[in-house]
């Protein structure tokens, strides 16, 4: 699925992945759900240490994204936090404080999902089942 800017949702998701990588975020993992929900093509999920800091990783990819020519569609969470979710159609950010993250564990409920490799250099490597 395109983002609706010429950019495709993998070279999305690695700008969101480095972007919040840029900003020190923990344990940045890129979720590739294509195969397993028709809705979206890949989760981005990250870790910030702090009310602060979640909301910085927020703004940093907001900022990288929009670059790409792209906007979310809706974005939750923002006032507590806790657990921002910025929804671009076919990538989806999860920006997690440490307790919300452990609690709601997204990598173990889509544990089926091939992880996108992703570095901070700029590249990106296909994953196994990932979109071409």
């Amino acid at each position: 699925m395109p983002s609706g800017n010429g950019a495709g949702s993998r070279e999305v998701a690695a700008a969101a992945a480095r972007a919040a990588a840029d900003k020190q975020a923990e344990d940045v993992v890129v979720l590739d759900v294509h195969e397993l929900i028709v809705i979206t093509d890949f989760f981005v999920v990250c870790t910030g240490t702090s009310d602060r800091h979640v909301k910085t990783l927020v703004e940093e990819v907001e900022k990288a994204l929009r670059g790409l020519g792209t906007k979310p569609v809706r974005r939750e969470g923002e006032q507590e936090a806790r657990w921002v979710l910025l929804d671009y159609v076919d990538v989806v950010v999860h920006v997690f404080a440490p307790a919300e993250r452990d609690f709601y564990d997204l990598e173990r409920l889509w544990r089926d999902a091939p992880r996108l490799a992703w570095d901070e250099d700029g590249g990106v490597a296909a994953s196994a089942g990932s979109l071409d």
